[in-house]
């Protein structure tokens, strides 16, 4: 059975910094991308973050360049966001996902597998 789950959200106070994880199973993800995307209540799933399936090419939401930073270790089959400089428009529940493809994609239509989402907080 195919898992990704997420973990390491939570309550911040503006700021402040979380890094979230994603650890996989079920099978490799070390050959396709993956991303990051948030849904804040009401509104859609946004893209957040991605990075190509070796980690040479990252890429990111305008909203979150410069602050947050996404990076994979796929001997571990896990992926990272660090996300520093919290706002409280950056809260929502984060998702992980993998890519149909080796290179990044910002589509939602373009991730086969998904998380169960972490939801993180940022307080004013």
């Amino acid at each position: 059975q195919v898992q990704l789950v997420e973990s390491g959200g939570g309550l911040v106070q503006a700021g402040g910094s979380l890094r979230l994880s994603c650890a996989a199973s079920g099978r490799t993800f070390s050959n396709v991308a993956m991303g990051w995307f948030r849904q804040a209540p009401g509104k859609e799933r946004e893209f957040v973050a991605a990075i190509s399936w070796a980690g040479g090419s990252t890429d990111y939401a305008d909203s979150v360049k410069g602050r947050f930073t996404i990076s994979r270790d796929n001997a571990k089959n896990t992926v990272y966001l660090q996300m520093n400089s919290l706002k409280p428009e950056d809260t929502a529940v984060y998702y992980c996902a993998a890519s149909y493809f080796g290179q990044l994609r910002r589509r939602t239509y373009d991730y086969g597998y998904w998380g169960q989402g972490t939801q993180v907080t940022v307080s004013s």
